[in-house]
């Protein structure tokens, strides 16, 4: 079986290798980005399996690049996951409507990011069927 391959999009080094050190010992293939226009290009050359994206990036923030990733005919499949530390309800729904398929806030816990990508995957795998 393949392993589902994620781009991890944080400008912050120690958070982005934490989250890369979690997701590479539960089994997943792992790309980093650290601004929003790295990101756009990963994506759309490398096709990742699921996005977890940062809204505060260098270049192009977070949310602008949600936004482009999903209404862009090659990415808009992608499920994108925002990881950030905006976390007012204002921000959550800002997310959600630039297209986010998920919303988790900083400080997060590892295992809550391990389950909720696990959940996502699942369900596109489930959709694709």
């Amino acid at each position: 079986m393949l392993k589902a391959k994620i781009l991890v999009v944080e400008d912050e080094k120690d958070v982005r290798e934490l989250i890369c050190y979690n997701l590479d010992k539960g089994g997943y293939e792992t790309d980093t980005a650290f601004t929003g226009q790295m990101a756009l290009e990963k994506a759309i050359d490398d096709k990742p399996d699921l996005i977890l994206l940062d809204i505060m990036l260098p270049e192009i923030d977070g949310l602008e690049v949600c936004y482009n990733l999903k209404n862009n005919g090659e990415t808009k499949s992608i499920p994108v996951v925002m990881l950030t530390a905006k976390s007012s309800e204002e921000d959550i729904n800002k997310g959600l409507e630039m297209g986010a398929d998920g919303y988790i806030t900083k400080p997060f816990s590892i295992r809550d990011l391990m389950t909720h990508i696990q959940t996502i995957l699942h369900q596109e795998t489930l959709d694709a069927k």
